[in-house]
């Protein structure tokens, strides 16, 4: 099998249509954006940097898959994961699945809408509750906030922030 038979069976035209509803959630992502990032250290200090993200329909239209690449190519990735996102009838949510195989970073969500946010809690590869939201947006920009904490008693700390447009 080669890379665009790979490609052409795992892309999609569009969201499946017993769920197309469901599908706009995350359906509004889908193209090409870049980021400004800010990584909130845990020394108080910040680091900034840029990327970019792609976003489509996979699965028969059944999920959304997106790559996220930090910095811009060609410059060497120090991010270089995939989110796939699932519709759950069953739940009302979105399974969320990240993996960064470069930084071994992975982490298991399920997202929701709250109010005008896409909200997505869960936990990370090292057992860390994880909380990230898609907050301000609108059809070409939207401010993610990726947040942790030890247990649900501490308070949510901001790790990374990325300012994202469409390209």
């Amino acid at each position: 099998m080669t890379i665009s038979t790979f490609l052409t069976a795992l892309g999609s035209d569009g969201p499946v249509t017993e769920y197309a509803k469901d599908m706009e959630l995350y359906g509004w992502l889908i193209g090409s954006w870049e980021m400004e990032t800010i990584h909130h250290l845990h020394d108080g200090t910040k680091q900034n940097s840029t990327g970019e993200i792609h976003f489509d329909w996979v699965l028969e239209g059944r999920a959304i898959q997106d790559i996220w690449i930090r910095p811009k190519r060609p410059a060497p990735s120090t991010m270089y994961g995939t989110t796939l996102r699932v519709f759950d009838p069953e739940i009302g949510g979105w399974h969320i699945i990240w993996s960064d195989p470069l930084n071994q970073d992975y982490s298991r969500q399920i997202g929701r809408a709250e109010g005008k946010d896409i909200v997505q809690l869960g936990e990370d590869s090292r057992g860390l509750k994880a909380r990230w939201r898609f907050t301000e947006i609108t059809a070409n920009s939207f401010h993610w906030i990726g947040e942790e904490r030890s247990l649900e008693s501490d308070p949510w700390q901001i790790t990374f922030e990325h300012f994202v447009h469409r390209t």
